[in-house]
């Protein structure tokens, strides 16, 4: 059986197919009869799809996070795309390949990676950069930096999400710094670059994207200033009030108590962190709920629970058709204008089965 990717369905299409169960939920019907409702996956998306028949016998032979192959007809049910399935079976993980499941990042894995190496040699506080040397000359740690998500289902929801986001709050943070002074640019960085680290222990990713039990227990804020707080207890002499107003913007880059914060922003720094964490997260998300609906003929996307709204998408430009940069265009008025360097250059570099099996051989120094 080919792969067909969700992308790639079309309504009233025959789908036979592998995929990824992210969700499966047992409900009665109103005629008594059980039906199932799967949210399948792939790394070029979701949909829901339903079970009318032989739910019981069915139900018993896959679990969630299983991979399953079925046979289905594909519908548009409410402005989505929907399968109706009319046989599954569980199929062994080592007869897929899981990198045709998992979404990944648009960016170039090892590009992102030298981004953050050239972004940590401009730290100039020594204690700062002592501190993020020791995250950051871990293997391990940067091997789970650059895989994990940076959510489950609000914003860069994909492998390699993280180091996306965090690398975009922190060169946000350097569009900022020019433009008001007494900000101390150096902690912004740290900042943002270790405000969603506990993230790497929050979150299950090597399947459909959950949370792991410390995730559920403690919460992502939690676990990374616990994370900041031991690697900071190993570097002798890190100033205290430092280390304190660190943590102070783990703590608050949420911003409200009823967004997850335990604390609110008392700083300028943690004030301006949680608004440019806020900026990223929500332009990705709604881009990506733009995105995700090629079947969708409206001028406006189905409306999205998270944000409580729907979305006009008609004005949503080509990539490429963009306003020229500022900072271009004034470069260019004086005669002096230089290429513009890209971001999404070279190959799409994929994570494959393993997302450590890449790492074998590398130089994960990034100092």
């Amino acid at each position: 059986m080919g792969k067909i990717f969700i992308s790639e369905i079309k309504d009233r299409a025959q789908v036979d197919s592998v995929f990824l169960v992210k969700e499966k939920i047992t409900a009665m019907a109103k005629n008594g009869k059980p039906y199932l409702t799967l949210r399948l996956m792939d790394n070029s998306g979701e949909l829901e799809a339903k079970v009318w028949d032989n739910v019981d016998l069915l139900s018993a032979t896959f679990d969630k996070d299983d991979f399953i192959a079925v046979r289905s007809k594909a519908t548009v049910y409410l402005g989505k795309m929907q399968l109706v399935v009319a046989e599954l079976k569980r199929v062994p993980e080592e007869e897929v390949v899981l990198a045709d499941f998992l979404p990944e990042t648009e960016r170039n894995i090892q590009e992102m990676v030298a981004e953050l190496s050239n972004l940590l040699a401009t730290i100039g506080d020594e204690s700062l950069r002592s501190l993020l040397k020791a995250f950051f000359d871990d293997p391990l740690f940067t091997a789970l930096y650059r895989t994990a998500p940076a959510a489950k289902g609000m914003h860069h929801v994909y492998l390699g999400g993280l180091l996306e986001h965090s690398l975009a709050v922190a060169k946000l943070v350097d569009r900022i710094v020019p433009l008001y002074s007494g900000i101390n640019r150096d902690l912004l960085i740290a900042g943002a670059l270790l405000h969603d680290v506990g993230k790497v222990r929050e979150m299950a990713y090597f399947r459909s994207f959950d949370y792991t039990d410390e995730g559920k227990l403690l919460g992502h804020i939690t676990i990374g200033v616990e994370m900041v707080h031991e690697k900071i207890a190993a570097i002798p002499g890190f100033p205290p009030e430092l280390a304190m107003l660190l943590k102070h913007m783990l703590l608050s880059h949420h911003g409200q108590y009823e967004f997850g914060s335990p604390k609110r922003p008392k700083t300028l720094e943690a004030t301006i962190l949680n608004y440019l964490d806020d900026l990223d997260s929500k332009i990705n998300g709604i881009r990506t709920h733009i995105m995700k609906e090629p079947e969708n003929q409206s001028g406006w996307t189905s409306y999205h629970r998270l944000y409580d709204r729907y979305f006009y998408k008609d004005n949503l430009l080509e990539e490429g058709d963009g306003p020229v940069p500022f900072q271009e265009a004034m470069s260019e008025q004086q005669g002096a204008a230089e290429a513009p360097q890209k971001t999404n250059g070279g190959e799409r570099k994929g994570f494959h089965n393993n997302p450590f099996e890449k790492l074998k051989g590398e130089n994960l120094d990034l100092f």
